[in-house]
């Protein structure tokens, strides 16, 4: 598995090896030990998968807070998205900071979101399905949201604001500047 740094450090950019033939593929898409080779070190509790129908689907911008922070191992297993994570960690150097990186069931990539950052996508085309895992378990209580569009933060999301499919609960969010509840 190839593990490369993005422009924040903490956020990583996994890409397992794929083996292929004339009946298809096989990929170890995750390997604990592997992981920690490579300096990473996450026990993860739970498994998440989403489909979305549409292109231009928004989920996000999400995150828990303490006790129950969750890093998420992020990967497409068909389609595409647009990944970001935000650094909302009021310290750090990259505070306010994105990373935004394009997944699919093409390049293979995933991306690895360590607690104290907000996450979400944008799906790149219809009928995207992602798969992630988490190292704490879903609490509704901890969970916050950051206003997707927020323009402090200045993320292309690549869609207008007007052509963005989200829930209620995400067109409600705050933004980052009004948000209480940061690491």
């Amino acid at each position: 598995m190839e593990v490369l740094s993005s422009d924040i450090p903490e956020v990583k950019i996994l890409t397992p090896k794929r083996f292929g033939d004339h009946r298809g593929f096989f990929s170890e898409t995750y390997n604990k030990r592997a992981l920690a080779e490579a300096g990473i070190e996450l026990d993860f509790v739970q498994d998440n998968h989403s489909l979305s129908a549409e292109r231009g689907v928004v989920r996000g911008l999400h995150y828990q807070i303490e006790p129950h922070a969750q890093a998420k191992l992020v990967r497409v297993v068909r389609g595409a998205i647009l990944d970001v994570a935000v650094d909302i960690r009021r310290n750090a150097p990259t505070f306010r900071q994105h990373v935004s990186v394009v997944l699919s069931q093409e390049n293979w990539r995933q991306v690895l979101i360590p607690p104290g950052f907000a996450h979400g996508f944008v799906t790149l085309e219809p009928n995207t399905e992602v798969i992630y895992k988490v190292t704490d378990y879903y609490a509704p209580d901890q969970e916050r949201g950051i206003l997707w569009s927020d323009p402090t933060l200045g993320i292309d999301w690549g869609i207008a604001p007007d052509e963005a499919i989200l829930s209620d609960r995400d067109r409600q969010h705050p933004p980052l500047a009004e948000q209480p509840d940061l690491f």
